[in-house]
């Protein structure tokens, strides 16, 4: 196996065993970067001169008997949104084209103090305002989406152009990306991982997660990155925990809430078949399956919205009016859109989203995690524009994938996408575990052994 094809936790025991070296990793995973950039383009910024003399500081320093921990000499990707001192920072936009980081943020500090190397920085549908990241296509087939907006993220992981990524999530953003690229995507309990020097989508519905191979890898960069930060007034003032779970494949006691209602409507067939079978799975290593009643389901998507158009649109407010030619069409569009909005609208978004969080509540005392499709369907195609269901519905695309992610922005509980198959034409399909605030050791636990009872999945067939 070559060095860039390890996961994060295999890369990291060989480089612990002395049977591999940072600098053969990092050079590996560059000499990737630059064969598929040129049919991915995951990344808006590579740093191979900076990643190569990090690698060769991390060896030394390993050698030394200064290991920084697992994540020491590993080499990651961060979404464009994530500062780093002296890199560009665009957003993937020519609106920020000029723009440099001044500071580390917070994740960036904290990856960087565990000895993490950067690669690159990710592309993202422009300032995170989609979920489709145009620009990147997809691992799988170069053809489709890559998801949005940690596309870049997603994709780099999947094709073994970086080894672990940090994406953003206010919709759905970590999580659809991961499910079309058939890797891991977690995006945690709101407030658990400081988002102090990341560009904001819409920050009541931002959040901050990984994008890996294995639940195991989210596990190691998780516990690197979790912990209170006061400079984000969002950050919860709750003790970082180790989040990695135990080998242990044994479910017996935990209850799964699985659907009966709006996860497993307008859903592709093939997709709700695999999520079934993967629930099944849970349950034949020990988990009870419960039926569970997804609340308030009707006002889930108009909650989003009337959150999401309006914050965006004040974070903008400058430069929409300054420099409107600069931004891409359809991000234009919404942050328009968003000028128009009344504030009773918001007003009402914010009290739907609290008795949202009220009845995901009472849900979620009854069960353990939820385990329902990510996306509703894999991959679109890079033109496609819309899906339409077998019963004349017609969705965009982009409503079609925010739909299933969206509640956990909303509620602010935890989600995690696992990879659970592929469809006929090859296309990864994934299934998202939901659970209790703080429940992020439940979610991996469950995510490992699922993954573990699995055969091991492969790299995303090379371009």
């Amino acid at each position: 196996m070559r060095p860039y094809e390890l996961s994060l936790t295999a890369a990291a025991a060989a480089i612990r065993a002395g049977e591999l070296s940072p600098v053969e990793l990092v050079d590996s995973v560059l000499e990737r970067v630059e064969r598929l950039e040129p049919h991915l383009n995951a990344y808006a910024t590579v740093t191979a001169e900076q990643a190569r003399h990090a690698a060769r500081k991390a060896a030394d320093d390993i050698a030394a008997g200064r290991s920084r921990g697992p994540l020491h000499g590993i080499p990651m990707g961060l979404k464009d949104l994530i500062d780093v001192a002296g890199v560009a920072t665009t957003a993937s936009s020519r609106v920020r084209a000029d723009h440099r980081a001044q500071a580390d943020s917070t994740v960036a500090a904290r990856l960087g103090a565990a000895g993490a190397v950067l690669v690159g920085k990710t592309h993202t549908h422009e300032f995170a305002y989609g979920l489709t990241t145009p620009q990147t296509r997809n691992a799988w087939d170069p053809g489709r989406v890559a998801g949005g907006s940690s596309g870049g993220s997603a994709v780099a992981v999947a094709a073994g152009a970086a080894t672990f990524a940090l994406g953003t999530d206010t919709g759905g953003s970590i999580r659809v990306p991961a499910a079309l690229n058939g890797v891991v995507g977690l995006k945690p309990t709101y407030g658990l991982v400081p988002r102090h020097g990341v560009t904001s989508l819409s920050w009541s519905l931002d959040h901050v997660g990984p994008l890996t191979r294995t639940v195991e890898d989210q596990a190691l960069v998780l516990t690197a990155l979790a912990g209170h930060d006061p400079r984000d007034p969002a950050s919860l003032d709750a003790p970082a925990g180790d989040y990695r779970p135990g080998a242990d494949e044994d479910l017996t006691g935990l209850r799964v809430g699985v659907p009966r209602n709006y996860y497993f409507e307008h859903v592709d067939p093939e997709v709700e078949a695999a999520v079934r079978r993967a629930a099944d799975r849970l349950q034949a290593l020990g988990a009870r399956l419960v039926e569970v009643e997804i609340p308030m389901t009707r006002y889930i998507q108009a909650t989003q919205w009337g959150l999401m158009v309006p914050e965006a649109t004040a974070y903008h407010e400058r430069t929409l009016r300054a420099v409107p030619e600069l931004y891409q069409v359809d991000v234009r569009t919404l942050l328009e859109a968003g000028e128009l909005m009344p504030a009773g609208d918001y007003l009402r978004a914010q009290r739907s989203r609290t008795l949202m969080r009220q009845e995901w509540a009472r849900v979620l005392a009854d069960v353990d995690v939820i385990a329902a499709p990510t996306v509703p369907a894999t991959a679109a195609k890079a033109d496609q524009e819309t899906i339409t269901w077998p019963d004349g519905t017609v969705e965009t695309v982009s409503d079609a994938y925010v739909r299933f992610s969206a509640p956990a922005n909303l509620t602010g509980v935890p989600s995690l996408s696992v990879p659970v198959g592929h469809d006929t034409a090859g296309l990864p399909i994934g299934m998202q575990l939901l659970g209790r605030p703080l429940g992020e050791n439940v979610l991996l636990r469950v995510g490992h052994a699922y993954e573990r009872s699995q055969p091991s999945r492969a790299l995303a067939p090379a371009v």
